[in-house]
């Protein structure tokens, strides 16, 4: 898949993964070369191939980033009717994953727009009790450079030629 030809319709697909799952996957490996992967729920990806999300939680990430700052990234479309219609149809119209490839950058605070990003996507959950644990004083950032995406295919319901 065409990381630059395709950004737009990558772009998409997170958004619909992420409004599915609230999260994406970033896989890392340790010193050791032992894997992780770490669910990040402030994902954003920019115009131009780069990303960045919100590092609270992501101890295992950063530490990992010092090492080894290759990374994969698995947004997967979870919605209940995007499946249903491709088993009903025997087919997906869109692929049901795709896997960014990238290097993470330091870390470093995030900007008044980054955090106005964040509150956005966050506004729905504004009222509820644990928005404020989850997402307030998220003030660091760490910035990623894609280099490649993959679709995921799943056998003959993968009718999808490489986009």
């Amino acid at each position: 898949m065409d990381i630059i030809k395709n950004w737009d319709f990558i772009r998409q697909h997170f958004s619909k993964s992420f409004r599915s799952n609230f999260y994406v996957s970033i896989a890392s490996v340790d010193i050791n070369n032992n894997p992780t992967v770490t669910p990040i729920g402030s994902l954003f990806l920019n115009d131009n191939q780069t990303g960045f999300y919100f590092e609270k939680f992501a101890v295992k990430l950063s530490k990992n980033a010092d090492s080894n700052p290759n990374i994969c990234v698995l947004g997967v479309n979870s919605n209940r009717w995007f499946w249903i219609k491709s088993l009903f149809k025997g087919k997906f119209t869109n692929p049901p994953a795709i896997k960014l490839y990238g290097k993470l950058g330091e870390k470093r605070k995030a900007t008044t727009k980054e955090i106005e990003r964040l509150n956005r996507r966050m506004r729905a959950t504004k009222s509820l009790k644990g928005n404020a644990y989850l997402w307030k004083k998220m003030d660091s950032i760490r910035d990623i450079k894609f280099t490649s995406a993959e679709q995921i295919n799943l056998g003959k319901m993968t009718t999808i030629k490489n986009i």
